[in-house]
């Protein structure tokens, strides 16, 4: 009986428990809706303006975490990166370059120019049809401008009229017989620049015509930097730095003497000169971390080690050094009005102003728009966006500056 009666007493308070659960769940959803009633928004809302402020937090506090490893890693890497730069630049005394694309032959007398032009023109237009090169006869005393496109053929058609004029015999005949030497003389002279260059940086068991193609850049010019110069000044570069670095010598200036290789021919080939220079130097038996190296010079395809990193810096170095590159001056302006252009077209930029000659871009923002966390944020943005939208020499560096003024008067 006793057993009964508490089987009895505990049903009646599972019911009872039953009941107050059941209570307490309607009070719950009695709150909930007098709470949606008051601030005038349902559950969901809610919850997703909760989660939209947490998710605006935790992109602050990643931006706060960005700014200090970057800070920490500044402080060992950077420093120790700008004193490899410094050293490369300090040992490395390179000339200052600037090429045209014509070539000036001074003349004993202007009596020659009517020799040189010939009876009807005939002189003339052999020596044309022999060096595909225009020969500008004008009002200038005592010269004749030789103008093309082709720097090779503009070498030999410079030496063909320097023999003729020295020779005194200029005729259709005789014309030719000279442009076939000079051609010669061109050819050799290009094989032996590439040999003096691998001579001179130590670097040996290059394919001969890998070498002869490194020969021709002495005749080609990048924003009027000579590309030959420009290829061993990046060789003594990437040397200097590995050795710093502990890594290959002979290695780091072996791929940065053939980095620009595809520019002995990237006029005949399509395609970019990182991919053509890549596809010869496998082609003439060069190691995968040259092919690499050469490929990622100019990012297409990701550097993925030390030796390539070292050819863009070094590249890049001797591209961006003063008095390395000469543009025009429309071009320069337009460069300098692109930059500002990008750098405004961000919220919250008040003014920007491109210095150092298009090397730098300083960026001021509104206090009350932009927080310190968020111009992190934007300087990443806008160095983006110029290297979509740009083509440049070098590197441009993007500094955002933000400043908060309190300003008041004692009168």
């Amino acid at each position: 009986m006793d057993i009964l009666k508490k089987e009895q007493v505990i049903s009646q308070k599972e019911q009872t428990l039953a009941q107050r659960e059941e209570e307490a769940k309607q009070a719950v959803l009695a709150q909930k809706a007098k709470l949606e009633a008051i601030s005038g928004m349902s559950a969901a809302e809610a919850k997703k303006e909760l989660m939209d402020a947490m998710e605006s937090e935790a992109k602050h506090d990643v931006a706060k975490r960005i700014k200090v490893i970057e800070e920490e890693a500044r402080e060992t890497a950077d420093k120790k990166a700008k004193e490899i730069m410094a050293l490369a630049i300090q040992r490395y005394a390179g000339e200052y370059v600037a090429e045209r694309t014509v070539s000036v032959v001074p003349l004993p007398s202007d009596e020659m120019k009517g020799r040189i032009i010939g009876r009807e023109g005939r002189n003339i237009r052999a020596l044309e049809a022999a060096t595909g090169i225009d020969l500008i006869i004008d009002d200038t005393p005592e010269a004749v401008i030789l103008s093309g496109f082709n720097p090779v053929r503009r070498e030999v058609a410079r030496l063909s009229l320097e023999k003729l004029i020295a020779d005194g015999r200029i005729h259709p005949g005789r014309i030719e017989e000279v442009v076939a030497k000079a051609t010669e003389e061109v050819e050799l002279s290009i094989k032996e620049a590439g040999e003096q260059a691998a001579f001179d940086l130590g670097v040996h068991g290059i394919h001969p015509e890998v070498l002869k193609l490194i020969g021709r850049l002495k005749y080609r010019t990048s924003y009027t930097q000579n590309v030959y110069q420009h290829s061993l000044e990046v060789a003594f570069l990437c040397g200097i730095m590995a050795a710093e670095l502990g890594i290959n010598v002979k290695q780091a200036k072996r791929a940065g003497l053939l980095h620009d290789l595809g520019k002995a021919v990237d006029h005949e080939v399509e395609g970019s000169h990182a991919v053509i220079g890549a596809e010869l130097a496998r082609k003439y038996g060069e190691s995968p971390k040259i092919v690499h190296a050469i490929m990622a010079h100019h990012e297409d395809e990701k550097p993925t080690t030390v030796l390539a990193v070292l050819v863009q810096a070094a590249d890049a170095l001797s591209g961006a050094r003063p008095g390395a590159r000469r543009e025009m001056m429309e071009t320069y302006v337009k460069r300098l009005e692109d930059l500002e252009r990008i750098a405004t077209s961000f919220t919250g930029v008040s003014s920007s102003f491109a210095i150092q000659a298009g090397r730098e871009i300083r960026v001021m923002v509104s206090s009350e728009q932009v927080t310190d966390e968020q111009s992190l944020i934007m300087a990443r943005d806008i160095a983006k966006k110029i290297e979509a939208e740009m083509t440049y020499p070098g590197q441009i560096k993007v500094n955002v500056i933000r400043e908060t003024r309190a300003v008041e008067y004692a009168r």
